[in-house]
């Protein structure tokens, strides 16, 4: 396949911007990462130098670009409609002015991209109803439905950190009811503990070393995803489940309990569990998917 058939996925996070050039057969032919900084100016050098890069390096201007980032993209998916408490700058920027590129720039929401990318050439790849959560300091995810990235009427389906595991709790950041995201997200790790711990690592390695506190708070977590992960199986049936960001890194802590608890609360007509699997492309999952849909809007790819 000619390398010169490309396309870039941009994946704007707080702390970095991954930027990568994509084929149409899923290999990536390239990529960069620069600090996220602030203000249009200087995302647009930026991103406008890495493409030039791309450009020389690969013998040719890519086909196609895709922006994935946090928030909620317009309808027209030109720009980015709504992004409160980081990144603001974000809202209403038109990328296709931005980066003074020929054709216009879709712009995806970061988790919707990242499950694209694990089902695309990742720990999903090939799989046509895929689940994916993002367990760090907060929870996110996504749902690929039937081959198609689940996007809904506002662009704000794959939250899956705003689900109710307790309808009696608190309300978190969006007035959900004892959320997912409270439940296990790194965000409320100080307050659910007391003040014991305020990492995850933390909380694990003692949970490793048979601390009853740790235990306790993190089984209870466990239980709450469990319950999560269960209610959506019952709603989008997917064939696998992949689990990605920061608390993934727990490894068998996280994956062995979690799957006990599936074995006990989990709905299988057939007998087979869905399977629970870990990320494979990391931090670049968003560049890469928003690069496949790139792929999809020029025709490149299904």
């Amino acid at each position: 396949m000619d390398k010169n058939n490309y396309s870039v996925g941009i994946d704007i996070g707080g702390t970095n911007i991954k930027v990568a050039a994509v084929a149409a057969d899923g290999r990536i032919l390239s990529r960069q990462s620069m600090p996220t900084g602030t203000g249009r100016e200087y995302w647009s050098s930026g991103l406008r130098e890495s493409l030039s890069a791309f450009e020389n390096e690969l013998d040719a201007p890519a086909r196609g670009i895709c922006l994935a980032a946090p928030g909620l993209p317009a309808r027209d998916r030109q720009t980015i409609l709504w992004m409160r408490g980081r990144l603001e700058e974000l809202q209403g920027l038109n990328w296709r002015d931005l980066l003074n590129y020929s054709v216009p720039v879709p712009v995806i929401n970061d988790a919707q991209a990242a499950v694209l990318g694990e089902a695309w050439i990742g720990a999903a790849a090939g799989l046509d109803n895929v689940l994916m959560f993002t367990l760090g300091t907060g929870v996110g995810g996504g749902a690929v439905v039937d081959g198609r990235v689940l996007r809904g009427a506002l662009g704000r389906a794959g939250h899956l950190g705003h689900i109710t595991v307790d309808f009696e709790g608190a309300t978190d950041i969006v007035g959900t009811p004892g959320s997912l995201e409270d439940a296990i997200g790194e965000c409320t790790l100080l307050l659910r503990s007391g003040g014991l711990y305020s990492s995850t690592r933390d909380l694990v390695d003692a949970y490793i070393r048979g601390n009853k506190d740790a235990s306790a708070i993190w089984m209870r977590s466990i239980r709450c995803l469990a319950a999560g992960i269960a209610s959506l199986i019952n709603v989008l049936d997917p064939e696998v489940i992949v689990v990605g960001g920061g608390i993934a890194a727990a490894g068998s802590a996280l994956f062995e309990p979690l799957s006990n608890e599936l074995d006990r609360i989990e709905w299988r007509p057939t007998d087979r569990p869905v399977a629970i699997v870990p990320a494979q492309l990391g931090e670049w999952a968003g560049a890469v998917g928003a690069g496949k849909l790139a792929l999809q809007e020029i025709g490149d790819i299904d």
